[in-house]
């Protein structure tokens, strides 16, 4: 079995003159990068389980100050910054390695010809020059790489609907949001002034309005966090009101960061999860609607809203089980695969890869309510 770096210690580059110091590296002459995206450029050293690689680099900007904002369930945030060097800290389980910017762009042409990449995304932060970096970088791409699209997932806390305007017209392909929290509760609870974090439920959903307007249909979404205290009929409602302007719904199954205020949340209920998933990828790409589905008292899909060979046809081909971001290639398949972003590879989650019959049938017993071990 392949290995994959699945640790909670930092990562640190193979290459002697990769080690730099924390506080010079600072965007955009630096940005992070998640550990995929590091271990497909050849930065580091490693395999992934199942998987060659990641069809999306992930980049972060990155400051020695760190994040501002201090959401609950971010190994970002900023309540860490005594913990750990900000350089350090693992976000969405993996580390994010740091490396000069031109440097990563010279791998990327360097690889050109072998497609590694169908797709680059920018993670902005809550930072005083998140903004005005975030164009430095996507100016320098669309330049140097402009076969390779770009997406930007954006802070609506800090931007205006002009500055939605300027990053389409510098060539900026996909806008998203990472909502994450579905409810304005949840969402002021681990996100807003529940935890000191300058974040509103408001202007999140207003830069998704605004993304719907600029960008028009496909060509933006949203990130929604499933297992976080919503129901699954909440979940979904926004995932329809979504994809009723236009959008697309990137689904993260919960998993609690290290360090973080959420560590001792439990991770995502595997039905809730699967039965998310599924109901998801019927709204976004089999036609279905959420208005017909049906759910119980605790708010439960029982019913899918669609024919039930249709469902079948579905579940058989594991494609709404697999990670779901960015297109690439194929439209209902995500280019960003995210690898054990959100699981380890011991019970995956979000599948970084085409699933075996093997996968589907412990996605079914899943979606029933058995929490699977792993090797069932």
């Amino acid at each position: 079995m392949d290995t994959v770096l699945d640790t909670a210690q930092p990562i640190r580059f193979y290459r002697p003159d990769y080690h730099v110091k924390t506080p010079e590296m600072r965007s955009p002459e630096y940005v992070q990068m998640s550990t995929a995206a590091a271990i497909t450029l050849g930065l580091v050293a490693g395999k992934m389980h199942r998987t060659a690689c990641t069809h999306c680099l992930n980049l972060l900007v990155t400051y020695p100050e760190g994040c501002r904002a201090n959401c609950a369930y971010c190994g970002l945030a900023r309540h860490r910054e005594e913990a750990r060097d900000y350089a350090d800290r693992n976000f969405i389980r993996v580390d994010w390695p740091t490396a000069r910017y031109d440097e990563v762009i010279q791998r990327v042409k360097a690889g050109a010809d072998r497609g590694q990449f169908q797709r680059m995304c920018i993670s902005m932060i809550t930072h005083p020059n998140s903004n005005a970096d975030t164009f430095v970088l996507l100016e320098k791409w669309v330049k140097n790489v402009p076969q390779i699209p770009v997406s930007i997932l954006s802070n609506p806390t800090t931007l205006e609907k002009d500055d939605l305007i300027r990053m389409r017209d510098m060539g900026a392909d996909i806008f998203t949001v990472a909502l994450d929290a579905v409810t304005p509760e949840i969402f002021e609870r681990t996100r807003g002034k529940g935890v000191d974090s300058p974040h509103k439920f408001e202007h999140y959903w207003r830069a998704i309005e605004w993304a719907a307007e600029v960008y028009g249909p496909e060509k933006f979404g949203a990130h929604l966090i499933c297992g976080m205290g919503e129901t699954e009929r909440e979940i979904l409602e926004v995932a329809q009101k979504i994809r009723d302007l236009g959008g697309h719904n990137h689904m993260f199954a919960f998993f609690p960061e290290r360090g973080s205020l959420m560590e001792e949340w439990p991770p995502v209920d595997r039905g809730q999860w699967r039965r998310v998933q599924l109901a998801r990828y019927i709204i976004d790409y089999a036609g279905g609607n959420f208005r017909d589905m049906l759910f119980d008292e605790q708010g439960r899909v029982i019913d899918f809203g669609i024919a039930e060979d249709k469902l079948e046809a579905l579940i058989n081909a594991g494609t709404p089980f697999r990670t779901s971001g960015c297109p690439g290639k194929d439209d209902d398949v995500s280019a960003c695969n995210r690898p054990y972003g959100d699981s380890s590879p011991t019970d995956i989650l979000s599948f970084p890869f085409a699933l075996k019959r093997r996968d589907v049938a412990k996605v079914r017993r899943q979606m029933m309510g058995e929490n699977v071990k792993a090797g069932l």
